[in-house]
């Protein structure tokens, strides 16, 4: 006669497959959720950590094999439901619900930062992700045309809360809404700080997985407000190959550090021109951004080439990561969002369980 099958039976069963990111058991992470039994049929939601989670076969197939392997099951029903861990550390935000801040930034301007933040935010909503984008890059707020927004919808006077504008599937905010155009917006650090605090705790974000923050480009009082008001996941810092963006990304790096912002890693825009015939121009030199990452001892994320759709999207507010999915400069946006989602995780949950050591396994 077979072994009764029971819920603790099979929890001890599947506490034997590892999360391969972090190498954790799924039971330890609570990723296994709603386990049944009904005539010798197992149900069960197993959990995605991440957008685009690049292991979901892989751990289908194991929790078949394991299943499978017990007396009695008759049946497997498995249900991956994708929900983005929340960072233990996130400080108050009002009566918003922020579970990850994602910051972009950089050492110099021109680099492409607000490009990579704009098609980052995109591809994560694309994905199924609640995405807020904060343009805190109160000197140049280039956001709202990147996304084709001319203004906030209308504010509810009732709760006293700015409503975010919405395009593309996500939430967003930017000084350049509240600005005459054309005007310069000449502010020292208080007043910087305080339209910093006022975009994260005035703002009703709602419940957003991530809230992807544009940073204005070098190391000063935006960089440090926002760290103040606000615990940020991880921090990305986005370069031109050239040694003289370099150097000045090397500083927004160790600002990261000083911070005790975690760093995600290093992306190079503008790495190369690919030519006609298949080859390929590096205008801004070549190979900087892995080896400002490989100094640094942090991650490269990846190399963006130059492409005159980013720019044309750009200017007309459709992210070329969203409004031309398939080609090939799309495709290399949307697996830097899928990186850098996945490592956000990876350090929530870390945050999440306090006293558990938890790395990023390549």
């Amino acid at each position: 006669m077979p072994e009764k099958i029971t819920k603790e039976k099979i929890l001890e069963n599947l506490s034997e497959i590892k999360e391969p990111v972090t190498g954790k058991s799924l039971t330890d992470l609570n990723l296994i959720r709603n386990v049944s039994i009904k005539n010798g049929t197992v149900s069960l939601s197993f959990i995605l950590i991440s957008p685009r989670y690049p292991h979901q076969e892989n751990i289908e197939t194991e929790i078949r094999e394991k299943l499978g392997a017990l007396d009695g099951v008759k049946g497997i029903k498995l249900n991956p439901l994708m929900e983005v861990p929340v960072d233990g550390q996130i400080k108050a935000t009002g009566n918003s619900s922020i579970k990850t801040v994602i910051a972009v930034a950089s050492g110099k301007g021109g680099v492409g930062k607000s490009t990579v933040s704009v098609n980052v935010a995109a591809s994560l909503a694309k994905a199924g992700a609640e995405v807020g984008l904060l343009d805190a890059d109160v000197y140049g707020p280039n956001i709202p045309m990147m996304m084709g927004v001319e203004k906030l919808p209308p504010q509810d006077t009732s709760t006293g809360k700015i409503t975010p504008a919405e395009a593309y599937g996500l939430k967003l905010v930017s000084i350049g809404f509240m600005v005459e155009p054309g005007k310069p917006i000449i502010w020292r650090g208080p007043m910087l700080h305080g339209a910093i605090q006022q975009f994260i705790r005035d703002v009703d974000w709602g419940e957003i997985d991530y809230l992807v923050v544009d940073l204005p480009p070098g190391t000063g009082d935006a960089q440090l407000s926002l760290a103040q008001t606000i615990s940020i996941t991880g921090g990305v810092i986005v370069t031109l190959p050239q040694q003289v963006s370099l150097e000045d990304a090397r500083r927004g790096l160790e600002l990261f550090k000083q911070l005790d912002v975690p760093v995600l890693g290093v992306v190079e825009n503008m790495s190369y021109l690919e030519l006609p015939g298949g080859q390929k121009m590096d205008i801004f030199g070549s190979g900087g951004g892995e080896r400002l990452a490989k100094d640094a001892n942090v991650e490269f994320l990846g190399a963006i080439p130059i492409d005159p759709s980013i720019r044309e999207g750009g200017d007309v507010g459709k992210p070329i990561a969203v409004t031309v999915p398939d080609s090939p400069i799309a495709q290399a946006l949307s697996s830097l969002a899928t990186e850098i989602a996945l490592r956000t995780s990876v350090i929530a949950l870390r945050n999440q369980t306090q006293g558990v050591q938890i790395n990023f396994i390549n």
